[in-house]
């Protein structure tokens, strides 16, 4: 019997379980994730309708542009950045007419473009080839709201008949670069 109590006593010891092994034990599972810089439009395009350009009448001024058709005239993109460095940039195209022109005629007008978004303006004008400066957006969404001025045509001439286009192109950029 002494025997079999001694080969008992080691099951018996393996049934009780360990008192040190009753703590918790916590893992973590850490989770990240990024967003990149980004700028969109989500109304990319609007279209200004100048109408007749050309001044009416029969004095010396009949035929030479209209300042008032080009002058204020506006239209509104919307758009948003989600970076606090977002920049903007403006770069208008002068309205321009296939035909071509004669001595005292002209079949461009020039213009001056501003866009205005978050408070921030950036311009550029037609009489200089490029876009103009930059300028800080920030982050936002909203309004890009698009206007015309300093209307003129070269040598203040006459402007040929038929169908001017231009353009204002606004770039808005996740990352803002100040001039040099």
């Amino acid at each position: 019997m002494r025997k079999s109590l001694l080969l008992l006593a080691p099951v018996a010891l393996a049934a009780t379980p360990a008192l040190a092994q009753t703590a918790d034990a916590t893992g973590t599972v850490s989770i990240d994730g990024s967003v990149a810089g980004r700028c969109l439009f989500t109304t990319p395009s609007a279209t200004i309708s100048l109408n007749e350009l050309a001044l009416s009448g029969s004095d010396t001024n009949a035929g030479k542009l209209n300042t008032a058709a080009v002058n204020g005239k506006t239209a509104t993109l919307v758009g948003w950045c989600n970076s606090a460095a977002a920049g903007m940039t403006v770069q208008a195209f002068p309205l321009l007419n296939a035909a071509t022109s004669a001595t005292g005629f002209t079949n461009r007008v020039d213009f001056t473009a501003t866009a205005t978004a978050n408070s921030a303006s950036g311009t550029d004008t037609t009489l200089v080839a490029g876009s103009g400066t930059p300028v800080s957006v920030g982050m936002f969404t909203g309004n890009v709201g698009v206007a015309l001025s300093a209307s003129s045509a070269p040598g203040n001439a006459l402007l040929v008949a038929g169908t001017y286009n231009g353009s204002v192109e606004v770039t808005l950029s996740p990352v803002f670069t100040p001039p040099a």
